[in-house]
């Protein structure tokens, strides 16, 4: 077991490497504070993990979606009754500091282990005035798994605000660490939570003196789900749930599960057309009947998957890869790690607060058996940042960090003595030498 004391000395000794030249740190590197960074990027880390020029801002919202079905009670021949559904959100903007207002902050964060309260360091400033100057910036909605809290991706949602994005992650009711009720509630309520709070971000941007007023683009919204969170961006995308998910054991009474399903003629009347580029992470739901060729069929979205090849929890063949393979009508690409679970790439690293206990309940929520998480995190930063940038920004160049070879492992690193690719290179964009190694990029074209 690692001492708490001698990780946080190897981090201190090391953090100077691990950050980008020209980030600041909000804490000293010689405080132990520099432990639970949510904006380290590791040296061996591929060329667009870095985080971009922005200074960023961060505040709390509290939404609420008035009169959602209540689905935890309503009750089998009953009428469904509604309520006003709290959200939680957080959210990341490109931030204009006032004069000698330093970058940096930290957060309060319950972690898996409900017992226990991380302390997580970044870049945000909280309530810092929002940059108005450059416009409006395009959305991104960051949607957890289940269990988790808004704060399972901030890695994620700090460094896509660093680089002109403004980023929404939810706290999603009855399926966070504090709060977690039965499935049925998730099952019904994810991708509605997703798409109410996109309509609540651009209305926030349309309200007169709203600190974030002008600077959220919410016609063009990147959806970005992990888990279960995955599992209600998919339908979000235009999958709509099969009969077998409509009747599966866990969902809502009286099929409301309908309300969202390919059988249902109205459901593609629900999808939100500002959706334009989504990201699902270990979605769930494949491997228990959730969707059919019918359902993937309606998928059209431009869509980069992210899957652990081991992912024991959503599942690989039967699971993530069996949704790209039948999302036929889809621009999509689909990143694999080799050998990894279902923690793959999108949780942060395992809080030190674990570290130097006996009980490491919640622990393995946050690691891997074969991958650092540290790294996993900045190579979806570098893919997810060329992903969005091509579809949300129009940077039709990023697309060559994504046409890469599909096998990190045979892919062929050749430069000549002044750096330059000779005709045999066929690396990976923004890779170094065998850093893709343990890498798959699969491509499917509608």
């Amino acid at each position: 077991m690692i001492k708490k004391s001698v990780f946080v000395a190897l981090l201190i000794l090391t953090s100077g490497s691990l950050m980008n030249s020209n980030q600041t740190l909000a804490q000293s590197t010689s405080s132990p504070a520099v432990a639970n960074r949510i904006d380290l990027v590791r040296p061996d880390a591929p060329e667009l993990a870095k985080p971009g020029l922005y200074n960023i801002g961060v505040r709390t919202l509290q939404l609420f979606d008035r009169g959602r079905p209540d689905v935890l009670n309503v009750r089998a021949g009953q009428d469904t009754p509604v309520y006003d559904r709290p959200l939680t959100v957080e959210v990341w903007y490109p931030a204009q500091l006032a004069d000698g207002q330093q970058a940096g902050g930290s957060y309060q964060v319950l972690t898996r282990n409900t017992s226990l309260t991380a302390t997580l360091h970044g870049r945000a400033v909280r309530d810092a005035a929002a940059l108005t100057s450059e416009g409006s910036f395009p959305l991104v909605v960051l949607s957890h798994g289940y269990p988790g809290n808004r704060m399972l991706m901030s890695h994620l949602g700090e460094n896509l605000a660093s680089k002109g994005y403004v980023v929404a992650s939810i706290d999603h009711t009855d399926s966070t660490y504090d709060d977690q009720k039965i499935i049925t509630s998730t099952l019904y309520n994810r991708a509605p939570d997703q798409r109410f709070v996109i309509a609540a971000m651009a209305a926030i941007s349309a309200e007169s003196g709203h600190a974030l007023q002008g600077i959220i683009d919410a016609n063009n919204t990147g959806l970005i789900g992990y888990s279960m969170g995955g599992y209600g961006a998919v339908n979000n995308f235009g999958a709509g749930y099969s009969e077998t998910g409509v009747s599966f054991l866990g969902s809502p009474p009286n099929r409301l599960l309908q309300d969202f399903a390919a059988s249902n003629e109205d459901f593609r009347d629900t999808l939100d057309p500002r959706i334009k580029a989504g990201v699902p992470i270990a979605p769930w739901g494949m491997n228990n009947g959730f969707w059919d060729a019918q359902g993937l069929a309606g998928l059209t979205v431009p869509t980069l998957f992210v899957a652990g090849d081991a992912d024991t929890t959503s599942g690989y063949e039967n699971g993530i890869k069996a949704i790209f393979d039948q999302s036929v009508n889809s621009d999509r690409y689909m990143l694999v790690f080799k050998n990894a679970g279902h923690s793959a790439a999108a949780p942060i690293p395992l809080p030190i607060e674990f570290y130097d206990r006996e009980d490491q309940t919640g622990a393995g929520h946050y690691t891997d058996g074969v991958w650092d998480t540290l790294l996993m995190n900045n190579i979806l930063q570098h893919f997810v940042t060329a992903f969005l940038d091509l579809h949300l920004k129009g940077i039709s160049e990023r697309r060559e960090y994504l046409d890469v070879l599909e096998d990190g492992a045979e892919a062929v690193y050749s430069l000549n003595h002044e750096g330059m690719p000779n005709p045999q290179h066929t690396y990976w964009k923004g890779f170094a030498q065998s850093r893709a190694v343990g890498l798959k990029m699969l491509r499917g074209k509608p």
